[in-house]
């Protein structure tokens, strides 16, 4: 698993996690606005960025695994999350496998079991056989909204390229580790503060179904924001980070020395 880490090497450490097609960039702005006080580690997922091809199955507990994996090279026991889509599935995943070492969870755009799940087998298959290039028209509406896509073609554009260069095998491993994920029987184990987010426009993961995972866990705060589809932390940048800074702020504080 390739890893970006950026901030003071004894800051509290935030793991983010990137989306289905994009690699750890999608989290530039985050990166940049929390790496003041945090330690932050950016992945990217099999086969996406320059991770390398998986050559067997994945599933969303071997993604987690590999994050364990990387946290535990930094020597580091207790860290925070936050994923969008697949990576708020991993950071689901995280906190049910390991729950003594996940403090502060942030979910964003992500589902406890994902819509139509025999789908995801279907767009597998067509992505080994296609490449990515079939899905790139269909990101504007499902991904950002036009109107973010008109007024910053830039950031649209970089966003692309990202699922361009995702490896046909990478994708679709990871598409098929998206359709097996459910985890609803399983939230209300989840003990780890949580923040879940949606995207008011976001046709993906819909509003009600990120809410459900708010729902099944004990004490989980739920925040809409509006305007914006699926990569919600992508179209308002400076929202998700102020979000994000606020819930790991105990976290922070927890670890600042006397």
């Amino acid at each position: 698993m390739h890893v970006v880490v950026d901030g003071p090497t004894d800051g509290p450490l935030v793991v983010l996690g990137p989306s289905l097609g994009t690699d750890l960039g999608l989290w530039d702005p985050q990166a940049a606005a929390l790496a003041d006080e945090h330690r932050v580690l950016r992945f990217d997922l099999p086969g996406h960025g320059r991770s390398p091809v998986p050559r067997g199955p994945v599933t969303i507990a071997s993604i987690a695994a590999d994050v364990l994996a990387a946290v535990d090279e930094l020597g580091v026991h207790r860290f925070s999350y936050a994923g969008v889509s697949i990576g708020g599935a991993i950071g689901l995943q995280l906190a049910l496998d390991a729950p003594d070492r996940v403090d502060r969870l942030v979910v964003l755009a992500s589902a406890a079991r994902f819509p139509d799940p025999a789908s995801w087998p279907l767009r597998a298959a067509r992505v080994r056989s296609q490449g990515t290039e079939f899905l790139v028209d269909s990101r504007t509406g499902a991904w950002f909204t036009p109107d973010f896509a008109a007024r910053h073609p830039g950031e649209a554009e970089r966003l692309l390229a990202m699922l361009r260069a995702t490896t046909p095998e990478g994708y679709a491993a990871c598409a098929e580790a998206v359709g097996l994920h459910d985890v609803r029987d399983r939230l209300p184990a989840i003990t780890a503060a949580t923040l879940v987010v949606a995207g008011g426009e976001d046709p993906v993961t819909p509003v009600p179904l990120v809410r459900e995972i708010a729902t099944g866990i004990d004490h989980a705060r739920f925040e809409v924001v509006s305007g914006v589809s699926h990569l919600v932390n992508a179209e308002l940048p400076d929202v998700v980070s102020g979000l994000l800074r606020e819930h790991l702020r105990v976290a922070s504080m927890r670890r600042r020395p006397t």
